[in-house]
């Protein structure tokens, strides 16, 4: 079973971001457990924040030094073998920066909430900059909060853009709010990628689209609790290397988490860690082609990454790890 290890590389949404926190210092420690593994990642970046960064990096100095850091360790990360992909937050189109402190503006949080004619404009001014950056070939895309859907609109202008793999929909999600919107509850375990269309949820074989769905796991809600637990407790090896706020679920969306069993993705994040062994042994188990884990940088925990090396050090399951050039290759 192929391994593909897949970090949002990201910052969390505070009016002070700290970048070496939230990103380069915890992206440093995953890579002291992989490199040495000859394991590659797929980062798949937040192109708006490096946009911004270029827009105002000379009228601010802080944000020269900010825009030099992130752009030399993705440098090096390519150098080094390892991937970049097209991650859009859009919200970035209407945020900005004051000489202080950053203004986050979420109401247009999903790439749905613009008009086509911008759809159009970002995606492919997102994979130019990428691209301009890194110099490596963009084939993969992952909507930010995992809301690509609608996506015919969305679709039009990846495929325009070269961008043939999806890796934005995990079996069973379902997250309805006012920044997030994302239906995935009639995807199954049965495959873990497939070929589709203007349908992420919907295979077609003739589609020119791959979606590469993340991994994902039935949750019981004692999981939750004890998440609750640690997170008041302020255990030391459970405080994230990066302290800020993501965008979060409702309250309804929470009493259901703590209330009845849910589906979550698997992950390198913070407790949800410890899941990774057991979501591989179902995987495997039901003899899927992939095992695709998420993680955000931002929210590395000193026990989440102990996790993860034990994880992939087991079996030298580091020899199936794989990234996407790898597929195009086997194609």
């Amino acid at each position: 079973m192929n391994i593909l290890i897949t970090l949002d590389y990201e910052l969390f949404y505070d009016k002070n971001p700290n970048l070496e926190n939230s990103i380069i210092n915890p992206t440093n420690e995953i890579l002291k457990i992989v490199d040495p593994l000859n394991v590659k990642l797929i980062l798949f970046v937040d192109v708006g924040y490096l946009k911004c960064l270029e827009k105002h990096k000379s009228t601010f100095p802080e944000l020269e030094k900010d825009y030099l850091a992130i752009t030399t360790q993705l440098k090096e990360l390519c150098a080094n073998g390892h991937e970049v992909q097209l991650h859009i937050h859009p919200h970035w189109e209407d945020s900005y920066y004051d000489g202080k402190e950053w203004h986050f503006d979420l109401t247009r949080y999903k790439l749905a909430d613009f008009p086509k004619e911008e759809i159009h404009t970002i995606v492919t001014e997102y994979t130019e900059i990428l691209h301009r950056i890194t110099k490596q070939k963009l084939t993969a895309f992952r909507a930010g909060g995992w809301s690509a859907q609608p996506f015919d609109t969305i679709g039009e202008a990846l495929h325009n853009n070269g961008i043939v793999y999806d890796t934005s929909v995990y079996p069973r999600g379902v997250l309805k709010s006012k920044e997030q919107w994302f239906d995935f509850k009639n995807v199954g375990f049965q495959k873990s990628r497939w070929k589709f269309s203007n349908d992420l949820t919907q295979e077609d074989t003739n589609g020119h689209f791959i979606e590469v769905a993340i991994s994902a796991l039935k949750v019981l809600p004692f999981f939750f609790w004890r998440f609750v637990v640690v997170r008041l407790l302020k255990v030391p090896e459970h405080v994230s290397i990066s302290k800020g706020s993501a965008v979060g679920p409702s309250k309804l969306h929470i009493l259901k988490l703590l209330l009845w069993p849910s589906y979550s993705v698997v992950s390198i994040d913070g407790f949800k860690a410890s899941y990774l062994e057991k979501a591989f042994r179902v995987y495997k188990k039901k003899n899927l082609q992939d095992f695709v884990i998420i993680g955000h940088p931002k929210a590395f925990t000193p026990f989440s990454l102990k996790k993860f090396k034990q994880f992939i050090e087991k079996e030298k399951r580091y020899q199936d790890v794989i990234v996407f050039s790898d597929i195009e290759k086997k194609a």
